[in-house]
């Protein structure tokens, strides 16, 4: 076998403490999300902007996402993947601090572009080595890993309520938040593995289209984003206009969805290792249809939540195994994950735009069965995640391959 990275085995103590370490990034991660998302109203009254041009501003985290993220194999192959790792993660928290100090739209562009694209990389850092760490202990994690991020996103959220309800400026929340979480990462990884490319190997594009096994792979992933963030921004609206129900029923709908999104991603791997990737996704098609049409033909809004609480289910662990299956997609998997990456970013910043101007020229109910036929595509593509399945063992990190690690034999 071709060797194109330096090949560290690691004992299986070593292995559970990386996949520890790894589980507290993606918290990290998802804790400066729910840090942000709080504080959106606060950052708009600073700027002084209106709700298109937040709208506008809102679209440059996603955009710096997709230009930056094929930078992050380059620089795991640079420094190392732990190295890397820890500088990109330590960019984006403290990248937190940013959007509150925009005066005005420019600069609150400039700052979520920024915010973004260390967002981005960081992400394809560490979903590089979740899936490493998933090789080496040959069983799934990476849908817990991504229940992690959700879980963090919930601490995140819950903290900057919290700060929200006691009028604290949201530059000393969010200076407070960053210093805090930057030490929190720094500690988290120290435990990752440290995966070292040879100096002989030739380094990662800086810019490259994905190949094309992401672009199929990445397809599955859309489908499931878009349907994930057309329920959590439009859920709450479609029970209240459509259905007549409550502001707090309405509210109610879209934390039912997030529930579940976040508990079937923490039992999503026990699933996996039992029925593997490909089933485990079918299944979850059939769950998210069925969702989306009891959502469509629903006659009151309980029964609309079961549905939006079905879609929830279904889509839940989609992502996670789509990263998976890039890591494993061939010569170059962390240029491929990053692809994955930046079609599921693109997903989830046209969803909710895509679902109101459909709905505006039709209706929410129409936008909806979009959302149903698009879940129904995870039953027809659940095939091409099968490298997710854990055939091969090659390394995701840097576009090497290693061999199987003590842990995994």
């Amino acid at each position: 076998m071709t060797n194109d990275s330096t090949v560290t085995v690691y004992g299986t103590e070593q292995v559970k403490r990386a996949r520890i370490a790894v589980a507290a990034v993606f918290t990290v991660h998802g804790a400066v999300t729910g840090s942000f998302a709080t504080r959106v109203p606060w950052i708009q009254d600073h700027a002084g902007v209106s709700a298109g041009q937040l709208g506008l501003a809102l679209a440059f985290p996603a955009i710096g996402a997709s230009i930056a993220m094929p930078l992050a194999g380059r620089i795991s192959h640079r420094f190392g993947a732990r190295t890397a790792l820890r500088g990109l993660l330590t960019l984006w928290t403290l990248a937190l601090i940013l959007p509150a100090l925009a005066p005005n739209l420019l600069t609150l562009c400039t700052a979520l572009f920024v915010y973004g694209a260390t967002a981005g990389m960081s992400d394809v850092a560490m979903n590089a080595l979740g899936v490493e760490v998933e090789n080496r202990l040959d069983k799934s994690i990476m849908s817990g890993l991504h229940g992690m991020w959700s879980v963090g996103a919930l601490i995140g959220s819950a903290a900057g309520t919290v700060a929200a309800h006691t009028a604290t400026d949201a530059r000393t929340h969010h200076l407070v938040a960053a210093l805090v979480l930057t030490a929190l990462g720094l500690i988290a990884c120290r435990d990752v593995l440290d995966i070292q490319s040879n100096p002989d190997e030739e380094p990662p594009p800086r810019f490259t289209l994905p190949p094309k096994s992401a672009l199929i792979i990445g397809a599955v992933g859309f489908c499931a984003v878009f349907a994930e963030g057309a329920s959590l921004d439009w859920s709450a609206v479609y029970l209240r206009d459509v259905l007549d129900s409550s502001d707090g029923l309405a509210a109610a709908s879209t934390t039912a969805f997030a529930l579940m999104m976040a508990v079937a991603r923490i039992a999503g791997d026990r699933i996996v290792d039992r029925f593997g990737a490909v089933r485990t996704v079918r299944t979850g098609g059939v769950m998210a249809t069925a969702g989306g049409l009891l959502v469509v033909f629903s006659p009151s809004p309980a029964v609309a939540m079961c549905g939006f609480g079905l879609l929830g289910l279904g889509v839940a662990v989609v992502v996670p195994l789509a990263f998976a299956a890039a890591g494993r997609s061939g010569p170059n998997p962390s240029q491929a994950i990053a692809g994955v990456a930046t079609i599921t970013y693109t997903s989830g910043l046209i969803a909710p735009s895509a679902i109101g101007s459909l709905a505006e020229a039709t209706s929410l109910v129409v936008s909806f069965g979009v959302v149903t036929v698009l879940a129904f595509g995870l039953v027809l593509g659940a095939g091409v995640l099968r490298s997710a399945d854990r055939k091969v063992t090659g390394s995701a990190v840097g576009g090497g391959t290693t061999t199987k690690s003590a842990a995994g034999s």
